[in-house]
């Protein structure tokens, strides 16, 4: 799993940004690691926190020392111990500390589904009404942010990561040199991918080697088509709600895609994470690539000239007829801290999430390449290393009428897995639109 922070010019596995919630739950029930952390404190006011230790690791290593030197440390008499617990690991290690005497205080995570277990366990400290009476916490993120990482209309998760949209990349030359503008409908789209093709250029390039790139265009289409109402019923639990008309003609225009070449031939055996998928954008193969912010800092770090000179951006288009707003979007909203409901030092606990919301917070993360949360961060973009782009995906979210976390983070862990399986089978044929709704209704 992958780090939510856009990760620069890091070397990329998709998994920690939207293949935890498909593996968190699943890889914790397998491991027998030995716990460690320190629920309800040890008894000298030390909380532990559990963070994924990947690079980006070092702004929550800031964070707490901040913290333990700060009026609010001494006013809680409360500290924070962070332990980093390396990313193979990190679901396993988790899930088993919070079955154990010694789970931790505070703990990262990715929302939704990824947290489900926990808050039906009753082991998560429910955040609503703190953020609500909180103006620090209530007006220091950006609201679809907020609700997004929350489970059934309340929230578990302190924002504290950059955020990650899934945007509709293009080919500003090759657009160009053709004459085309980036589509605001499906028509226009559609007419794109018909001169793009007479041209011998690819419309878009497709990690179907992955499958979660796959995942992308189905949830665009939903609710382009249906709403977010449509997938909120399905993350609330719901499974009838694959049975949205929505759904099934989300399908069908995938396959209609598919059918006429949209993502030209092969695409099943191409990798994202391989840098396949980057390579043949960036080489002019094909002209689009639906993709996470992160595709930004992948070009950035693997093709660095044609993400300066060449790289564009835009928003998804609308489906004509359709009930989503084509603000909407859809993607990896960010990552969390949420409470131990166990914790013996809330005040202390609370105390540290309030620094997510602080400037210094988010200009750690802007230095780091990442777009935070924070309704302070626009007036901070001038410093990262693509203000143009930052603004864009900023802006993006915050206008953003409904965020949609990523399926397979936001669905029960155990439907996660046989999900993706069924958006592989439509992609590569061996399933029709109406299957693949049968088979998803099919997921409890």
């Amino acid at each position: 799993m992958e780090s939510t922070t856009s990760n620069g010019g890091r070397a990329f596995s998709r998994r920690w940004v939207l293949g935890a919630g498909a593996t968190t739950l699943l890889a914790a029930g397998t491991a027998g690691l030995t716990a460690c952390g320190s629920s309800g404190g040890s008894g000298d006011g030390t909380l532990t926190a559990f963070v994924y230790g990947d690079d980006a690791a070092k702004i929550q290593v800031a964070a707490v020392d901040r913290f333990n030197a700060s009026a609010a440390a001494k006013r809680t008499k409360g500290r924070i111990k962070l332990e980093k617990v390396p990313g193979d690991q990190y679901p396993a290690k988790l899930r088993t500390a919070m079955g154990s005497p010694n789970a931790p205080d505070v703990f990262f995570n990715w929302g939704g589904g990824s947290i489900k277990a926990y808050r039906d366990a009753r082991q998560l400290v429910d955040l609503t009404d703190v953020i609500a009476s909180d103006p620090v916490l209530k007006g220091g993120f950006l609201p679809s942010v907020l609700t997004a990482g929350g489970i059934g209309g309340r929230e578990y998760g302190i924002p504290m990561r950059g955020m990650q949209p899934v945007i509709l990349f293009y080919n500003k030359t090759l657009f160009a040199e053709h004459k085309l503008r980036p589509p605001t409908t499906w028509d226009q789209l559609l007419d794109i991918n018909t001169r793009l093709k007479k041209a011998g250029i690819t419309p878009f390039a497709l990690g179907g080697a992955d499958i979660w790139p796959e995942l992308m265009w189905l949830e665009y289409l939903v609710d382009r088509i249906g709403g977010p109402q449509v997938f909120d019923r399905i993350k609330n639990g719901d499974a009838a709600g694959w049975g949205d008309p929505a759904v099934l003609k989300a399908a069908r225009t995938v396959r209609q895609l598919i059918d006429d070449g949209a993502f030209g031939k092969g695409f099943n055996s191409v990798a994202y994470t391989n840098g396949g998928a980057p390579a043949v954008f960036a080489k002019g193969r094909a002209a689009m690539h639906l993709m996470g912010s992160w595709e930004y800092s992948t070009q950035l770090g693997k093709f660095p000239d044609f993400a300066r000179k060449h790289l564009g951006w835009t928003a998804f288009p609308t489906v004509e007829g359709g009930a989503g707003d084509i603000r909407n979007v859809v993607g990896n909203p960010t990552n969390y801290w949420s409470v131990n409901a166990r914790t013996a030092d809330r005040d202390a606990a609370l105390a540290f999430l309030r620094d997510c919301a602080s400037e210094t917070y988010a200009k750690a993360l802007i230095a780091n390449g990442d777009i935070p949360a924070t309704t302070n961060a626009e007036n901070l973009l001038d410093a990262s290393p693509n203000p143009q782009f930052a603004t864009f995906q900023y802006k993006m979210v915050q206008e953003a009428p409904a965020f949609t976390l990523s399926w397979d983070q936001a669905v029960d862990p155990d439907v996660s897995t046989p999900m993706l399986t069924e958006v592989n089978k439509l992609f590569v044929g061996k399933s029709s639109p109406g299957q693949f709704v049968s088979a998803l209704q099919g997921l409890k």
